[in-house]
């Protein structure tokens, strides 16, 4: 089972739609969950039929898209402004999988709901259960180089919302920087926020 989770910034830019075409032809992706589509959330059956997806979806306010393949019987059990949580049923075998895609609010005191959220899902969790997305908060300072100091509270409400809720960061190959800047030299700035936590 393979899933995908981008924050796209832009669904309708033609080369990064390609790509995720092609990665979704290699490697069968069950789930593909798109961050900041920046696109109208009336056009997401165009980007269905073109993925070849059973089931389409978003939260509340658009900035999360979701995509899932035929196959799996989808139930959303909480839809925020920073998350929506699916409940996924594989039909094929009967075994569930509970998904919470996140696109975290900038401000350490918005994502206070967020973490609120995790936390109240995590009480009555029996169930696997991913958590992923775009977190936009380091758990550790090596996760970040360059601008301002990022302010320790907001680290800690993010670990202990982690930790509370028992989730597992899982390993991953590549940059240990999710996002970038953009600017050069002395201004440049990398960071960690996504990240995919896990229950055992």
């Amino acid at each position: 089972m393979k899933a995908f989770f981008w924050n796209t910034r832009s669904v309708n830019t033609q080369n990064a739609f390609h790509r995720v075409q092609m990665l979704h032809r290699h490697h069968k992706l069950f789930l593909i969950a798109f961050m900041e589509p920046f696109q109208d959330s009336r056009h997401i059956d165009k980007y269905k039929k073109r993925l070849g997806m059973q089931v389409a979806g978003f939260n509340c306010n658009g900035k999360i898209w979701f995509f899932v393949k035929d196959g799996i019987e989808v139930e959303v059990l909480m839809n925020s402004d920073q998350q929506v949580t699916l409940k996924l049923t594989f039909l094929d075998s009967g075994k569930i999988l509970i998904t919470t895609l996140v696109y975290a609010k900038c401000d350490a005191v918005d994502r206070l709901e967020l973490w609120h959220n995790i936390y109240s899902l995590s009480s009555s969790m029996n169930s696997p259960w991913l958590v992923g997305g775009n977190f936009n908060v380091i758990l550790h300072e090596e996760e970040n180089i360059g601008g301002l100091p990022v302010h320790q509270t907001e680290v800690e409400d993010f670990a202990f919302c982690k930790n509370s809720c028992d989730r597992q960061d899982i390993d991953f190959r590549g940059s240990p920087f999710t996002w970038r800047n953009g600017r050069a030299e002395e201004d440049c700035i990398f960071r960690r926020l996504d990240r995919i936590l896990v229950n055992n």
